[in-house]
């Protein structure tokens, strides 16, 4: 097989997943069990570097085309988690997904399993990466229920954040939306998204987060989108995304 300069192009497992064929988790596989030729060569590494339209790619004897790009906005129910299997069994946010015609997708960014709401899921990596990236500035928002009645004080004290495991945990805005006996609903806005960031930041106060649900990313809102439904971005919602916060 041809070898290419290794500032060329970039490797074959990602340049499937690029395409919109499958995750790059699964082109590992595909690559690594024969399935995939390489300019009419069987290919078995994953890193071999490819050039973007100039080598010709074949998965199970079929041309490795640019799939059609998918832009979905779901409503997640709580208890889904986002991979597209889980080790444990449980069951994936792909369930609401069925009947899709669309090439592989994945969820951008994450939920956890207990949150719920405005999940973006795509087949575009580029756009993706756009959304996810902290320099992108782009806002998301969440209604979460506290197990406490919290006052304007401690609303600025959750703004300003605090460290936790050696990561600052913050929120760039926090408003009390409404109080019951012995709960409240607050609004956090977070301008990044750090792995479980509002349940570590609550937590770390001394409270407790029942409910979390993201209502909003960017200007996309969820909206009266029904849970477990999903719909089609519009051209524009795509664009606007895709431009992140400038």
């Amino acid at each position: 097989m041809e070898s290419h300069p290794a500032s060329a192009g970039h490797g074959l497992a990602r340049e499937l997943s690029k395409l919109g064929v499958c995750s790059r988790a699964e082109a590992w596989r595909r690559i690594e069990a024969g399935r995939v030729r390489l300019n009419g060569v069987v290919c078995r590494d994953p890193e071999q570097r490819v050039r973007p339209g100039r080598d010709r790619i074949e998965v199970d004897g079929k041309p490795a085309a640019a799939a059609t790009k998918v832009y979905l906005m779901l409503n997640k129910p709580r208890g889904l988690v986002t991979t597209a299997s889980d080790e444990q069994g449980r069951a994936t946010v792909y369930e609401c997904l069925k009947g899709v015609d669309a090439p592989h997708v994945s969820a951008v960014g994450r939920l956890d399993r207990a949150s719920e709401g405005l999940l973006l899921v795509t087949n575009d990596t580029a756009w993706a990466a756009v959304i996810t990236d902290p320099e992108s500035k782009i806002l998301k928002t969440y209604h979460v229920q506290v197990n406490a009645l919290l006052d304007e004080a401690q609303l600025r004290l959750l703004e300003a954040g605090v460290v936790v495991d050696g990561e600052k945990l913050s929120a760039r805005q926090v408003s009390l939306l409404r109080s019951g006996e012995k709960n409240c609903w607050v609004e956090i806005v977070l301008d990044e998204g750090r792995n479980r960031h509002i349940r570590r930041l609550v937590e770390a106060f001394g409270w407790e987060v029942l409910r979390l649900i993201r209502i909003r990313v960017g200007n996309l809102e969820l909206g009266s989108l029904a849970k477990g439904a999903f719909r089609k971005l519009t051209q524009g919602e795509v664009a606007e995304l895709g431009r992140g916060a400038s």
